[in-house]
């Protein structure tokens, strides 16, 4: 990934806020939508009073708020806003763990928007569990539409020796995750631009990915998911992963789904493409009922709910 030597700087001066905010102790749990939004409604909420009001609930602040380095860095990274005579940071610092992860400000309106939130913790769960069982195995690895990079950092964490592919679409994703693999001092993740698969060579043993999933009238890259209810996407990410998976190989797909008069036709898709003994594959819900706010949506008329789900597909060796 080709970068201006404006947005070198622009990063750079990312990373060490990022840095600086570590070393401070700052930690922050980041939320759904609703939850942020309700925590920022209430009373004596409107402005800053500390780092984490500034860089996790992204609430306007005065000048004199945060130190004049972490100004300084927030201008040279582009990401300071100034709003009726207070400023507001485009970028948020959330925690996951012991790894720090820069990702888009609330709220998440942008179309280039770059995504963290629950569903990231219950992502990571899943990856997490899988390297338990065979971190060994993992020498090539890629992470479909990196985000913020969870994925990609969890895997080339446990696997030190595995060459670990982070790929998306959106070139700030791609940036931020090259900032939060410097953060957390990684070095064998590379960031590629990619539609799904479409932009890398090879086969892989372990294909991890976290699409969108909602039908989303902005169409926002982080949050739309295509096709009637969101599954298109989903779906294009088994048929590329399974085509790609090396012998041996693991899919883990973490994901939602609109579940209308109790039918999940993502698991109906699945169950036809993964047939045969070529598959072994668990398909399960993680969360029965996730951003139920969004049944209020046009096109969600007739869902009942939207659960999160994982597939795990293991390839015969």
């Amino acid at each position: 990934m080709m970068l201006t030597p404006q947005q070198v700087q622009a990063d750079e001066a990312l990373l060490q806020l990022g840095r600086r905010l570590r070393a401070d102790g700052y930690r922050f749990t980041c939320v759904t939508p609703a939850t942020q939004a309700r925590n920022n409604a209430r009373h004596g909420a409107e402005r800053a009073t500390s780092l984490r009001d500034v860089f996790g609930w992204s609430r306007p602040f005065s000048e004199g708020l945060i130190s004049a380095d972490e100004l300084q860095q927030l201008r040279a990274a582009q990401v300071l806003h100034e709003e009726q005579g207070l400023l507001r940071s485009r970028v948020r610092w959330s925690n996951l763990d012991d790894l720090l992860l820069v990702h888009s400000a609330y709220p998440t309106e942008a179309s280039d928007a770059v995504f963290f939130g629950p569903d990231s913790y219950r992502f990571a769960q899943v990856i997490h569990d899988h390297l338990q069982r065979s971190p060994t195995r993992v020498q090539h690895a890629v992470d479909i539409g990196c985000g913020s990079g969870v994925g990609a950092l969890l895997i080339a964490r446990v696997a030190q020796h595995a060459q670990v592919s982070a790929v998306d679409i959106n070139p700030l994703a791609l940036r931020y995750t090259a900032i939060n693999a410097a953060l957390a001092g990684v070095g064998n993740v590379s960031v590629e631009s990619s539609d799904l698969l479409d932009g890398v060579s090879g086969q892989f043993d372990l294909i991890v990915a976290n699409p969108p999933y909602m039908l989303d009238a902005g169409q926002r890259t982080y949050r739309h998911g295509g096709g009637a209810l969101g599954a298109e996407l989903s779906l294009r990410i088994v048929e590329q992963a399974c085509e790609r998976l090396s012998p041996g190989g693991s899919l883990l797909l973490y994901t939602g789904v609109a579940i209308v008069q109790g039918r999940d036709a993502l698991l109906e898709a699945i169950r036809l493409r993964l047939a045969g003994p070529e598959w072994a594959w668990v398909y399960r819900e993680i969360d029965p009922d996730v951003f139920g706010e969004q049944l209020l949506e046009p096109g969600y008329e007739r869902v009942e709910r939207i659960a999160a789900v994982a597939l795990t597909v293991n390839r015969s060796a």
